[in-house]
């Protein structure tokens, strides 16, 4: 390696391009692991526990669980500070879910 070069750890880097259904997993297991978003997801959606993790790879209730972030910015934010990514892919990931582009 060159004097000038550094090693930079990834863990402090965003990821901005992550396939769309990891980036819906992440974002549903983060609702659900949540004690405020997950039983609110719950409500609004009027899905049960069951009901979320059986269709948990649907990409239609991954692309829902994006847009419940998204209609919270602040939701929204912290969702993509956790898993490393900018608000603006996660809300693409969404889109591209909600498309059937998985």
């Amino acid at each position: 390696m060159a004097q000038s070069e550094t090693i930079t750890p990834m863990r402090n880097k965003m990821v901005n391009e992550v396939p769309p259904l990891v980036a819906g997993l992440q974002a549903l297991g983060h609702v659900a692991g949540d004690a405020d978003l997950g039983p609110r997801f719950l409500a609004l959606s009027g899905l049960d526990a069951d009901g979320l993790r059986a269709g948990a790879g649907d990409p239609a209730l991954l692309a829902a669980v994006i847009d419940f972030l998204a209609a919270r910015e602040a939701d929204l934010v912290a969702c993509a500070d956790a898993l490393a990514l900018t608000p603006a892919a996660l809300v693409a990931a969404g889109a591209a879910l909600a498309r059937g582009d998985i």
